[in-house]
């Protein structure tokens, strides 16, 4: 089973829409919505990894902002990549790439092995310029790469 964690319905809804998900499930895939925040995130990656055993894979999955080092769309790999989580949405320039929940998958995840996060950049710290139609895009269009990624 892969589990994905996101914070946002819209999010969410990219997976549903592309495996046709019924209650954000099918036999191979399971979709969470934790809120937005550090805490929610951590939160409920704790709930599902309840249910987790050591076939399956968990994956936190999210839009991004960041500055223009980086294109608008492009995927990050957050086991890669330093991300910043922080608490509230960031208007400037200060930061390379920010999320306000990777921190707590982390923490939430920290001794699993089949761990991911993966982050869409949705903007260059311009949060208000990104709707829920763009970011369900944003995250729809990089799911096939997602996958590969994590089944590869």
């Amino acid at each position: 089973m892969i589990y994905i964690m996101v914070a946002l319905k819209a999010e969410a809804q990219a997976f549903v829409d592309k495996y046709k998900l019924k209650n954000y499930k099918n036999e191979n895939i399971s979709v969470f919505i934790s809120g937005i925040g550090k805490e929610n995130m951590q939160i409920s990656t704790c709930q599902v990894l309840k249910n987790f055993t050591d076939k399956d894979k968990i994956i936190n999955v999210g839009i991004c902002g960041a500055s223009k080092n980086y294109e608008l769309g492009e995927l990050i790999d957050g086991m890669e990549k330093k991300i910043t989580c922080v608490d509230t949405q960031i208007s400037e320039d200060k930061f390379d790439i920010v999320d306000m929940e990777s921190a707590g998958f982390l923490e939430a995840t920290q001794n699993i092995q089949n761990r991911y996060i993966f982050k869409i950049v949705s903007d260059h710290f311009e949060p208000k310029s990104v709707t829920k139609d763009k970011a369900k895009k944003f995250i729809f269009d990089k799911i096939d790469e997602i996958i590969k990624r994590v089944d590869g």
